[in-house]
């Protein structure tokens, strides 16, 4: 193996296959092993880094590769080197590969059109590796040693049993060898199978209960959408987990292949985001959440009481390169916590009944209570954030990345930092909330009212800036209390919270619409008036699909139809652009006529909250 830097694996060249929580990555003819990310993955380990199928006597050559749904991909191959002296090639080997949650298995066929039977030997080489996902996601090599006992690989506590009838099984090397000898029948076919069963049982998130829910959104007019939308839901069906404990309560992970796990916003997000097509979703994504709430003050963990979990894990999570290192349960998210009240809302208001609201109404306060007296942790009078260990997330609203709050000038801002949408979530979370209270006869709701109102005066007074792109909020305020001038995506997070009139919300809707912040393929994370702007900046002028579909699902509940339709349509270009799996990112360089949007090649897919974008638009278009 040659040596390469340590550098995060490109994605948009692979093909994955999936169902939570286990996936498959190759190359478009099915190989693995020629580029970092490839590999047989459940949970949070990669057990088989490489896969390659070869015939005795000929090259193996692809034609072919096509994805029906998300767990099953064919691969279509020549092998010329059996075949006649004819022009048309008449011997061909097709792969079904098949993804279950815990399983991955291949149908090999070897087809023949020729008059007489040929004799063919199959070899499927396997290489195990039991790398754990964030070595993985380093761009470093694991090299573990293995055991083979002729039928189960394991290495610590994973391990796979590969089945493979009327074959031999050997190990070589490094490789487990499966090889079928056999003939080819006369104008017939041969149909050889292999499978691997895998076994973590460190896991701690596994495949829930069957769902019979269907989705249920008109896709109005635009043929495209219905597309999106069909693949949409296949992919969140696919990104389906759940706890253990509690197989009846779904939740999506938040994406492929690095985040295959519960992670509080993006979950909250996707299930409020799909939420028109899939109410069920919300209600036991609340109850997840609700059983991980924080209950006591703990820096090394970012644990407070009533606090949202961020993400859940096997183990620690350590990024050596980023100087991060977090604990299976990590609770560094700001916004996490006034989502949840905001999805337990939206999630009423669509038929949440009495009896489950009730169920978690002590969840309902105690997060309400984090707003209030735990959120603001610099005492800065707003929900604010900072890492306390060193080696926590620096950054903990969803722009999580450790350049994504800067100047307009382009030098980052010092923490603690107040997110502008943090602000807005928490209003909403508090004025909803108190609502709830007050539906569930409770009391409380008067002294969060008038605590929204506080706060929504004191953020006009402090957030607002005027630059050469004109008047809007900012996306922070840093150390000091001065807001960070940077034109950003985040005002759009705004719009439909009611932390703005009506006024301020359709002068943001038209910033968003104009040049400096629309790509053509959705809304940039930052304008290009901003010095630090990059169109394949992670957080700093890409464009993200669920950061666009936020700001298309606030315009809807403002009556802002027609900035929403807009929007929506340049989303649907997008998705139409990647096939109709929309990526978690792309660049956000301006579109250009007769073009295609350019792929962010680190960019997750799928990603549930860009799949449940396409329930956003779907309802803009209508």
């Amino acid at each position: 193996m040659t040596d390469r830097p340590h550098l995060q694996p490109l994605l948009d060249q692979a093909v994955i296959v999936l169902d939570a929580p286990t996936q498959v990555w190759s190359a478009r003819d099915g190989r693995m092993g020629t580029a970092p990310i490839h590999g047989v993955y459940h949970g949070d380990v990669r057990h088989i880094s490489a896969i390659e199928v070869a015939v005795r006597g000929t090259a193996v050559e692809s034609i072919g590769c096509s994805s029906p749904t998300p767990d099953r991909v064919i691969f279509t191959d020549l092998l010329r080197g059996l075949d006649d002296a004819g022009a048309d090639p008449k011997i061909r080997l097709d792969r079904e590969r098949t993804v279950q949650a815990g399983r991955f298995a291949e149908r090999i066929r070897v087809s023949s059109h020729l008059e007489t039977a040929v004799p063919v030997e199959v070899a499927v080489r396997v290489r195990p590796d039991f790398a754990p996902m964030q070595l993985v996601k380093a761009g470093m090599d694991a090299d573990l040693a293995w055991d083979w006992d002729g039928r189960v690989c394991r290495a610590g506590d994973a391990s796979f049993a590969l089945t493979a009838a009327e074959a031999e099984i050997t190990a070589d090397g490094r490789d487990i060898v499966v090889r079928w000898r056999a003939d080819v029948p006369a104008r017939g076919a041969l149909d050889l199978a292999w499978s691997v069963d895998l076994d973590d049982p460190t896991l701690v998130v596994t495949s829930p209960a069957p769902s019979s829910a269907t989705q249920r959104v008109d896709h109005g007019d635009d043929p495209r959408a219905a597309r999106w939308l069909d693949l949409a839901a296949a992919d969140l069906a696919a990104l389906r987990l759940a706890l253990p404990e509690h197989p009846d309560d779904a939740f999506y992970a938040a994406g492929a292949p690095w985040f295959f796990t519960l992670f509080g916003r993006d979950s909250i997000w996707a299930a409020r985001l799909a939420l028109p097509a899939d109410p069920s979703m919300a209600a036991s994504t609340l109850r997840v959440l609700a059983r991980l709430q924080g209950t006591v003050v703990d820096p090394a963990t970012a644990q407070a009481p009533g606090k949202i979990a961020h993400e859940l894990r096997s183990g620690a999570l350590s990024l050596p390169h980023e100087g991060v290192h977090l604990p299976p349960l990590y609770y560094g998210t700001v916004d996490a916590t006034p989502l949840w009240v905001c999805l337990l809302a939206d999630a009423r208001d669509a038929g949440l009944s009495d009896a489950e609201l009730r169920e978690l109404l002590p969840a309902l306060r105690a997060a309400l209570d984090w707003m209030v007296v735990h959120g603001d942790a610099s005492g800065s009078g707003f929900i604010d954030y900072r890492d306390e260990t060193g080696h926590g997330l620096a950054n903990q609203g969803w722009k999580d990345s450790g350049d994504s709050i800067q100047w307009r000038d382009g030098h980052l801002a010092d923490g603690p930092i107040a997110l502008s949408e943090v602000q807005a979530y928490a209003y909403e979370a508090a004025v909803r909330g108190a609502a709830l209270l007050d539906e569930l006869g409770e009391d409380g709701g008067d002294e969060l009212r008038v605590w929204a109102d506080d706060l929504r005066a004191r953020f006009r007074e402090a957030y607002w800036v005027t630059t050469e792109e004109g008047r809007y909020p900012a996306i922070a305020l840093d150390a000091h209390g001065a807001p960070v001038d940077t034109l950003t995506s985040n005002i759009g997070h705004l719009i439909g919270t009611g932390l703005l009139d009506a006024d301020e919300e359709r002068a943001c809707a038209e910033l968003l619409l104009g040049d400096s912040m629309s790509s053509g393929y959705g809304i940039r994370t930052m304008s290009t008036g901003a010095a630090g702007y990059w169109p394949l900046s992670y957080h700093g002028g890409s464009v993200w699909t669920h950061d666009t579909a936020i700001a298309v699902h606030g315009m809807l509940r403002s009556g802002l139809m027609g900035p929403a339709r807009r929007i929506a349509e340049q989303l649907i270009d997008l998705a139409e652009g990647f096939e109709y799996r929309v990526p978690e990112l792309h660049s956000g360089e301006p579109r250009v006529a007769g073009g295609a949007p350019v792929p962010y090649p680190a960019a997750c897919r799928p990603q549930a909250w860009s799949a449940a974008a396409a329930v956003v638009c779907a309802e803009a278009l209508r």
